[in-house]
Parts: C-alpha cells; structure tokens; sequence
C-alpha cells in the first residue's frame, strides 16, 4: 500500500513539475511538498497544503520542512528523507517544543513579531493540560495545534482565527463542553452553555465589545487552569478593580477562604454571570444573601440595611428626575438642577460598588452623600413646579380681568350709542 501511495505521489508531481511553465509557478516549485501535496485529492494530505497559503507562517516565509523537516528541493520519497530532519506528524508530545523551537526564542521572534511573547511553552507547562500531557502521557489534553490548527493559523484580531474573542468560547467548548472527552475527567460539561447566557457573552457578541472576558481572560491561555477558591477575586479584578479592592479588605473574603468559597463566583457565578441587580441584595426573592443570612443574624439584618438605603436613594432620585423632567417639559428652566442630580446618580452607582466591603458604615456614608443631592433636586423641582402652577394662576387671573374689561367696555359703548 505504501509503494503504491509513494508512486502516485511520484507521478502526481512529476505530473505537476510538467505541465507548470510559468514563472510564477516556477517559484513555488522550489516548496515541493506544496507542490505535490496540492496536487493530491482532496483529504487529510492535500488538505494542508491548501490551508497553508492564508497561514500567518506562510505570510512570513516559512515552508513546510520549518516544521516538518525534509528536503523541499527534490521530488518524492527523497524528500522525506530522515537524515534531513524529517519528522513528518509530530507526536503530540513534541508539539510545544517543536513550536517552541522559534516561539520561545526572543531574538528570532524579534524578526517577525518583537510584541509576541516568548513564555508560552513555559506557560504551558505550567497549565492542567501541560502537566498532563508530560506526567501522564495523556494524549487527550490540548497542545498548540489543537487551539491554533496547525496549518490555518490566523492571527488572533482576525475574525476568521480560533483565538479571535468571537471564536475563543467554542474553540475551548470543542472539548470542554464534549462529555465523553470530558468524562475521564469529572469535569462538568455546561461551561459553554452557561457562558452563552452570561452578560460577558452579551457584550462580546451584541454589544461588539471585544474586551469583554472570554474563556481565556479568566483561566490564562497558554497557562490555562481554575482559579483556586482564595483568588478568583484577582481575576475578576482585572476588571472589577474597585469591587476587588473592596472585597479583598472585607470579612467576607477571610471567611470565604475558610469555607473554600470561591469569592465573587460564589454571589455572582462563575460562567454564567448575569447583570447584577438590586434584588440580590437583602433577604427577599431573588436574593444571593438569603443564601447564608437570616433575618436572625447579624449579616441578614446587614443585607437588608444595604437594601434600604439602595431603595432609599434609587427611588428619592427617580421622584427628583420625574419631577425636573415634567418642570423641564413644561418650559421651566432646571437644567443646571438636573445636571446636578447626576451626583445622586453617581452616589448610587458608588453605594451598589460600596456593598462588596460589607460595611454598613460605609454604604450609610455613601448614601447620605448622595441623598442629599436628590433631596435638594426635588426641592427645585418642586419649586419650578410650584412656579409654573403660580404663573398659570397669574395668567387665568389677568385673562379674566382683561375678558371683564372687554366686556364693561363693550356695554359702555352700547349704553352710549342707546342714549344717543
């Protein structure tokens, strides 16, 4: 079978090797592995040769034998030739290295890309399917080729890449949301579906906001694994800095450690995070506190404390805004009133921030800040409000003075024209 495949790829490109005359076609003949592979039937052989010409490597330069080895000068089996470095597939244990070989060189990376890091293979072995791969052999784990594909390689700003922040949630869920791979694992299989409903997923997809978290901002990537319980804090810091630095100075952070609960996963969830709304907070429906809390301890009566005085300010700054709009729409000047309001506005947003320190003193503070703005908002605008109505009683009370006038006159001049 061998023979007979190395013969017809012998004659597929001495085929080829004639029937080229141009130049151009001359110059891709010094690469004779695309110039046969190509020239095979579609399929696991000629597949590649085909991908390759849209690779990023490809864009640089490199030929197949950069990878692969052999002699890209000659014509058939003299090609693959061992002694010439020929590798052929690699096994999936030589692929971080293989890659590695320029991908953790700096001053070869330097040519090409002086941005691109150089530690990915470090950081693989240091990830759960880096580990796994060189302590247990485990040919199911991901190497390179299986989030990159080896021959179609994109950068990751291109939509059409696996890495673009688009791709990156299905790239993972091809195996992660796989429950026969994930089976020897125990791992859980419903990441990708929970991911799809989370907001992050919503920002990416309908909001285009591309730095939205994907699989990857959270777990790394060359480096991938699960945040242990005592840090999910600092992933989701990344992005959260104040909730973060709020937390990690609470009580709640010191007993969560304890009880192996893993921070912010634990009220907000892990991949399906959904917009946090006020009805987490106290003891009600709804709410991630009654989770733990009572209305008999200390921590319930705090949850329904920061509940109150969110509903205070919230619904105090509605009435305001309510009212400077209708004063607004009535032709009363208030603009320099609801510019100011956007303090309440900011307050409230500060105070929802606020209640990740669990400190009832602190969200007390807030609140009382920004309630005092919404207080004198709706003082002016019930004042303008109190105006435009004295202003409509001033204008019926000179219409009917003015219609009173008229109507004297008009007598007058009729009782003139009678005695005359």
């Amino acid at each position: 079978m061998r023979r007979r495949f190395s013969a017809a790829v012998i004659l597929a490109c001495i085929a080829m090797t004639v029937g080229q005359a141009d130049s151009a076609l001359a110059q891709e003949q010094q690469d004779t592995c695309l110039t046969c592979h190509r020239a095979l039937p579609a399929g696991r052989l000629a597949d590649p040769a085909t991908l390759y010409a849209e690779d990023v490597h490809a864009a640089e330069g490199f030929r197949c034998i950069a990878c692969h080895g052999g002699d890209a000068t000659v014509v058939g089996p003299a090609a693959m030739d061992p002694d010439k470095g020929y590798i052929g597939t690699p096994e999936r244990q030589q692929i971080p290295a293989l890659c590695g070989r320029c991908h953790s060189n700096a001053e070869f990376m330097k040519r090409f890309n002086p941005a691109l890091r150089v530690d990915q293979v470090a950081e693989y072995e240091t990830s759960a399917h880096g580990q796994a791969l060189r302590e247990n052999d485990d040919p199911n784990v991901a190497t390179c080729t299986d989030c990159h594909q080896s021959h179609s390689i994109k950068a990751a700003s291109d939509p059409r890449s696996t890495v673009h922040p688009l791709n990156v949630a299905e790239m993972c869920g091809d195996c992660h949301a796989d429950s026969t791979r994930m089976e020897p694992y125990r791992l859980p299989t419903n990441q990708l579906d929970d991911y799809q409903t989370s907001v992050h997923w919503q920002m990416i997809t309908d909001g285009g906001d591309l730095s939205a978290p994907t699989c990857n901002d959270c777990h790394g990537n060359h480096g991938a694994a699960p945040p242990g319980v005592s840090w999910v804090g600092n992933v989701c810091g990344q992005c959260h800095a104040m909730m973060a630095d709020l937390f990690n100075e609470s009580r709640h952070s010191r007993v969560f450690a304890l009880l192996g609960s893993p921070g912010c996963a634990t009220c907000h969830n892990n991949h399906d995070v959904h917009p946090a709304n006020d009805d987490m907070l106290g003891l009600g429906e709804g709410s991630v506190c009654a989770r733990c809390h009572t209305d008999e301890d200390p921590g319930g009566q705090t949850a329904v404390a920061f509940r109150s005085a969110i509903d205070s300010l919230r619904m105090t700054t509605e009435e305001a805004h309510a009212l400077l709009l209708r004063a607004e729409n009535a032709g009363m000047e208030v603009s320099q009133a609801l510019f100011e309001l956007n303090g309440a506005e900011d307050a409230l947003i500060k105070v929802r921030a606020t209640v990740h320190s669990f400190d009832v003193d602190a969200v007390t503070t807030e609140t009382e800040a920004g309630l005092e703005i919404a207080v004198e908002a709706q003082s002016r605008g019930r004042e303008a409000l109190a105006d435009l109505r004295f202003r409509r009683l001033g204008l019926v009370a000179s219409v009917v003075i003015i219609v009173a006038l008229i109507i004297g006159l008009v007598m007058k001049i009729r009782e003139i024209e009678h005695g005359a």
